[in-house]
């Protein structure tokens, strides 16, 4: 299966996007598609097998789109250049088309040789040509409604289409009647109204264009926070290349103020970079040798050189860019279903438009009247605001995320984090810092603890653990220089096992896997004191006998006991799920302020234990994402704490970048007002639709309250930018 997301050019509203869906989903090859109003894309995962990607694209322009290649997000300024012109010229036409059928109403001079009443052949025939002219700079709208009822998929540009050649149409019959001498067909022409209804469409698009760009600033901003060159040591000479001249293991130069060029390891100095646009941290974090530094952060300080690591789309901007567009390109469980009635909305309307114009061409056996209800109709049931509702909402949701180091891969984990009533955390790595250091080693055997603590660091040296590396450092620190190991198996929730070339058979671990394997076990007293020091401990046997115990302490994180209480005064149950002993955990539980325990668990009983959480509600698992995977799986939302550079966790659903648990509360902070917002503007969008639908329909009519094409398509406009200035309060949350 292969996942790309293409850029659609086409699409004006909701029905637009359903209906590409649906239409995608039902091809042989597509697994799935999730099509976006406000990106203008589509991501489509279909099976390499059975389709390319332009038998892909040409499902798309069957359905009556047209497909612009791969989304790159790019700037698409020649094209924005010619829409702002076209409705320059659009807006100018149909102000003089209002002056010349309207001027007379409101009091204003009417131009001598077009007045309606001396001159109705050159009012008639002024109208039709100005009329035609706004047609064909709006023919993308009429072209669009056009393919889309050709392929049974109607939608908002459809209902335009049909009523503004309705009223041309009927304009045109009363003009042919003009001309062979029945004059009194000059108050029945609305070429005012079919011009002004596409220039209202027009004028309302492109509003909603410039704020849906806004949308899509922060992903923009992000793809050029690389700086376009960078120096590189070559043969010891500084040489100046560009971005994509470097390879990965180039040492980088980077001097103060300017930008890391890609992601890396420092190699030599020492400095203080700014972060802030990735992690939301806006205080300067230290950087030395072994540090790992992001592409697009300052250098504030010192001179240092790094060794380029991650380059291109393996970058972590790249990465970020990915994820936001891939969580803007899902679909959330709200937004498919204002899917789901706008695409049954736009058949229903035009039905409904037929019967009410059958009703009034009975009742007032005039049809220039009928004609007139049923275009408003079919004007200001147009759909755009039910389309803007929810997407609109998700992007800026998903930006405000990014820029707080939040990573969101589907809008459905956004909507739902905050319905979360169960909060599991992983104690090492997660709740504490995770830069254990080994604090005691107790040694029972007759070798030498330096010989023995070789054995037990050459093992872990083969593990990737937190614990493995406090060990590996101990033994760095102690000057020890590790040897070739054999046979080594992690057993994840337990410990490792292998052998050393002389074939002592090692088992080191946790209390079970001691148990498992038959390990007798002595020195308990020694157990107690590191347990209640706070210690994780090791058990180390040989040959199948207890040799060592080793203690490993950690820090907790700051701020770990105010995102706790955070938490629990949301009325969110929090858990600690450890492999950890029960003793120490505790100890940990006591100083952050958790009361719900569950310790010395497997990565399976972890799951288990996830499972019947889920009895009570949605639970939400945080961890590290290197021995947590299944965990973060089986949770209905999975978070992984990232060192930053490696934020692309397959196992979780949400990357936190800064490893700030306070990023928690952020992210629920983000749902609850994201899935209000996304509410309130189906409240008003459906509003909309149920009351001016019926004022449409003439029911106020007898009260002499009538509303013509130009005002709906007017209120039609209001209403989609009702919606959006409503979902662009989000960025100011």
């Amino acid at each position: 299966m292969k996942k790309v997301l293409l850029k659609i050019d086409g699409m004006t509203c909701s029905a637009c996007s359903s209906g590409l869906e649906k239409y995608l989903n039902k091809q042989d090859g597509i697994k799935q598609a999730n099509v976006n109003l406000v990106m203008n894309n589509a991501n489509i995962e279909y099976d390499e097998q059975k389709l390319t990607l332009e038998q892909v694209e040409k499902f798309i322009e069957k359905a009556g789109f047209t497909s612009l290649g791969i989304d790159t997000f790019e700037k698409e300024s020649k094209k924005k250049g010619t829409e702002k012109y076209k409705l320059i010229a659009i807006t100018i036409i149909s102000l003089v088309i209002l002056y010349i059928s309207m001027a007379h109403m409101v009091g204003l001079p009417a131009i001598p040789f077009l007045n309606m009443m001396h001159h109705p052949v050159n009012y008639a025939i002024a109208l039709l040509v100005l009329t035609v002219i706004v047609i064909i700079l709006g023919k993308d709208i009429l072209k669009s409604g056009y393919k889309n009822l050709i392929h049974k998929t109607p939608n908002m540009d459809t209902l335009v289409m049909i009523g503004v050649l309705s009223s041309f149409i009927y304009s045109i019959y009363g003009t042919i009647q003009i001309l062979k001498g029945n004059t009194q067909y000059v108050e029945n022409l609305y070429y005012e109204s079919a011009a002004i209804v596409i220039f209202f469409i027009e004028i309302g698009r492109y509003i909603e264009n410039k704020n849906k760009d806004k949308t899509k600033e922060a992903l923009k901003q992000l793809m050029t926070i690389t700086p376009n060159n960078a120096t590189i040591l070559k043969d010891g000479q500084e040489v100046k290349v560009t971005l994509d001249e470097i390879k990965k293991g180039d040492i980088v130069i980077c001097k103060p103020g300017e930008k890391i060029a890609v992601d890396g390891e420092v190699v030599q100095g020492t400095t203080h970079i700014n972060e802030s646009f990735i992690t939301g941290e806006s205080v300067p974090v230290k950087r030395e040798v072994g540090s790992k530094v992001i592409a697009g952060s300052i250098n504030y300080e010192g001179t240092i050189q790094y060794r380029a690591e991650k380059i291109g789309k393996e970058s972590t901007v790249s990465e970020i860019v990915k994820l936001v567009a891939q969580a803007t390109s899902t679909k959330a469980p709200i937004a498919k279903i204002a899917d789901k009635i706008s695409g049954y909305f736009v058949p229903t309307v035009l039905v409904i438009a037929i019967i009410i114009f059958g009703i009034w061409l009975i009742i007032s056996k005039d049809f220039s009247v009928a004609i007139n209800i049923f275009v408003s109709i079919l004007v200001v049931a147009c759909p755009c605001s039910l389309g803007l509702a929810t997407p609109l909402a998700i992007v800026i949701a998903s930006g405000n995320a990014s820029r707080k180091g939040i990573l969101v891969k589907s809008s459905e984990t956004l909507e739902n984090a905050h319905k979360v009533k169960t909060i599991c955390f992983d104690k090492t790595g997660t709740l504490t810092k995770g830069t254990l250091t080994v604090s005691r080693m107790y040694n029972y055997s007759n070798k030498d603890e330096k010989e023995l603590l070789k054995d037990i660091a050459s093992l872990e040296n083969k593990s990737e653990h937190p614990i493995a590396r406090a060990i590996v450092n101990k033994a760095q620190e102690d000057n020890i220089r590790l040897i070739d190991v054999k046979d080594f198996k992690a057993i994840p929730g337990f410990g490792i096992e292998g052998k050393t070339a002389d074939e002592k058979h090692y088992l080191i671990g946790n209390k079970k896997l001691m148990l498992e394997n038959n390990v007798e076990l002595a020195n308990s007293e020694d157990e107690q004191k590191l347990i209640s020091d706070g210690n994780s401990i090791l058990f180390v046997s040989l040959n199948k006998k207890l040799v060592a115990l080793l203690g490993v302490s950690d820090v907790i994180k700051e701020n770990v006991p105010q995102v706790i209480t955070e938490l629990k005064n949301k009325n969110i149950d929090v858990v600690m799920l450890t492999g950890d002993n029960e003793k120490t955990a505790n100890v940990i539980a006591n100083q952050i302020g958790i009361t719900n325990v569950v310790a010395n668990v497997t990565p399976k009983e972890k799951a288990e234990t996830i499972n019947k959480l889920k009895e009570k509600g949605l639970v939400m698992m945080c961890g590290d994402g290197i021995n947590d995977s299944v965990s973060l799986v089986t949770a209905n939302i999975g978070v992984s704490v990232s060192s930053g550079t490696d934020i692309a966790r397959d196992s979780a659903q949400v990357v936190i970048i800064n490893d700030n648990l306070e990023r928690i509360n952020d992210l629920l902070d983000i749902s609850s007002k994201t899935v209000r917002n996304i509410k309130q503007n189906l409240f008003w969008a459906f509003f909309y639709n149920v009351c001016m639908i019926p004022i449409a329909a003439g029911i106020l009519q007898p009260l002499g309250i009538t509303l013509n094409p130009m005002i709906a398509a007017f209120s039609m406009t209001i209403s989609s930018l009702t919606v959006v200035l409503n979902a662009l309060r989000l960025r100011r949350k």
